[in-house]
């Protein structure tokens, strides 16, 4: 485990396997070096690359800087996180991101951080009316709901609101040994909020939207993915000035290393 500082003083933990061009990795909601798919996808990509893993603030081995009671979350943390790891990695690196990783990727990469290639998974952009947009006050929501202890019901909130999990599979992850890291973490699911919600109201995305991404994009969907997400990825695509779209036939939300890592390599290279 290595360590950068970010540029409010809070520590970020990282991961480095392999060799050769860098390639930093993104998690999505709830997810750290420990948990998730992404320690698997650097070992694939290990091959062939320097891949960097890390704790997103709040989560694993990292630090935390909370703001305080009744201000807002600043996503903009995040972003200079981000911007630290970059930094160690000698930037213009290859930067992936998977999910609401993928909308910090994008916000990353709009705000001027240096990459040279950037490819991202399914975030979960809601551009129609092909589910229920999420509500009004779900950021807010999920805040009360872990300034009042209440992490169990913040986790179920962005299970059911956020993701749109039916309440059968909830009520049956709740029962698994998994929950308990779930909701040691809760408290970032507002920081994963800060970068989706504007994109999560059942409208078309915004025009110039992530206008700053000028480099090579990879937008890319699983074959098995609900319809309102493989139809916010379309949207996005088709939004972005350098971006192309690729479906991986099979492939859900949840997508297989061994799937995905042979396109990263071909799109990295």
């Amino acid at each position: 485990m290595n360590k950068v500082v970010s540029s409010d003083g809070t520590t970020i933990a990282y991961s480095r396997v392999g060799q050769g061009p860098s390639v930093v990795l993104v998690d999505g909601a709830m997810c750290h070096r420990a948990f998730g798919p992404n320690p698997a996808l650097a070992e694939a990509l290990a091959r062939d690359f320097t891949v960097y893993t890390y704790d997103r603030r709040g989560r694993g081995d990292s630090g935390d800087a909370p703001p305080a009671a009744g201000a807002a979350i600043d996503p903009r943390r995040e972003i200079d996180d981000l911007a630290a790891l970059v930094e160690e990695a000698g930037g213009d690196v290859r930067l992936y991101g998977v999910s609401s990783g993928a909308a910090l990727a994008l916000a990353a990469a709009d705000a001027g951080v240096p990459v040279a290639k950037l490819a991202v998974y399914e975030p979960p952009f809601i551009v129609d009316r092909s589910r229920p947009p999420i509500p009004a006050d779900y950021q807010e929501r999920l805040r009360e709901l872990v300034a009042a202890g209440r992490r169990s019901e913040a986790v179920r909130y962005f299970m059911r609101s956020g993701v749109g999990m039916p309440a059968v599979m909830v009520a049956m992850m709740r029962l698994m040994p998994a929950w308990s890291g779930l909701k040691a973490v809760a408290h970032t699911l507002a920081y994963d909020a800060a970068f989706v919600t504007a994109y999560e109201r059942g409208e078309p995305l915004p025009a110039g939207s992530w206008a700053g991404v000028t480099v090579p994009t990879l937008v890319i969907d699983g074959g098995k993915s609900p319809a309102w997400m493989r139809n916010g990825v379309r949207s996005l695509a088709e939004t972005l000035p350098a971006a192309r779209h690729r479906t991986l036939e099979g492939q859900t939300h949840m997508v297989k290393p061994a799937a995905l890592a042979p396109v990263l390599t071909e799109f990295f290279r």
